[in-house]
């Protein structure tokens, strides 16, 4: 289900604020992302906040998420908490409306695939806006990155579960200990079976704070499911690309 279909009508601009919401940002940090004022990020969302029924953006933030097909996220900390003394407005209101139900992807955690997550998982991307952010944008493939991508999801592949989630980025691990890691990747990946094969799809580049990120995507046959895509977002970190998210859709 789209999110256009959940009876939100949300705009284009509220979600892209949500978005930024559920990657840790505040509305100071997101005006300044964008190039706004405080003030117009706060009326986004408490826009938003009215017409999902919620009286917190955090939780308007993870219902955006939800509804847009993204990762779960573990731990104490929770999805896109707004920092102390953001000073967004927190005031609810009420909304009429149902959404339909909707079959969500498989999903393994991941931050990013916190953020534009997008059937995340397909990655949702960011909304382009004319002049403060571009949409995702296809690449020639990176080596570099593809391979890492590639050698993350065949640890995946063979079990080796501790070793891929020593391969994944700082903001990951601080959402995900391995212990999780560990049991949602054999409730999800293990019963998929042995790869048939994996094509390279392509690589784009998302123009997110605060350095972007880079999104691999590859056409997987595995024994038991014909055909699935998997989703490999990757950020550059202490000179390495790391992983923070995958999805199997």
């Amino acid at each position: 289900m789209r999110v256009t279909e959940a009876g939100w009508a949300l705009t284009e601009k509220e979600k892209q604020t949500l978005r930024l919401i559920v990657r840790g940002h505040d509305a100071k940090s997101i005006a300044r992302s964008l190039d706004l004022s405080v003030h117009t990020i706060n009326e986004r969302l408490r826009d938003a906040r009215r017409k999902m029924a919620v009286s917190s953006s955090r939780e308007a933030a993870r219902l955006l998420l939800a509804a847009e097909g993204g990762p779960e996220l573990f731990g104490d900390t929770g999805i896109g908490e707004d920092p102390a003394g953001a000073g967004i407005d927190q005031e609810a209101t009420p909304v009429d409306g149902a959404g339909r139900a909707y079959r969500r992807p498989w999903i393994i955690p991941g931050v990013l695939l916190m953020t534009f997550a997008l059937g995340l998982l397909a990655l949702a991307l960011l909304p382009s806006a004319p002049t403060t952010t571009h949409a995702a944008s296809q690449v020639a493939p990176n080596p570099e990155v593809v391979d890492t991508a590639r050698q993350f999801l065949v640890l995946g592949d063979q079990g080796r579960w501790d070793e891929s989630y020593q391969a994944t980025g700082a903001a990951f691990r601080k959402l995900n200990t391995a212990a999780v890691w560990r049991t949602v990747s054999e409730k999800v990946r293990t019963p998929l079976g042995a790869v048939v094969s994996r094509t390279l799809i392509g690589q784009e580049n998302l123009p997110a704070p605060p350095y972007g990120y880079e999104v691999v995507k590859f056409r997987t046959s595995f024994a038991n499911k014909a055909e699935a895509v998997e989703t490999v977002t990757l950020e550059r970190e202490g000179g390495a690309w790391r992983v923070v998210g995958v999805t199997i859709d």
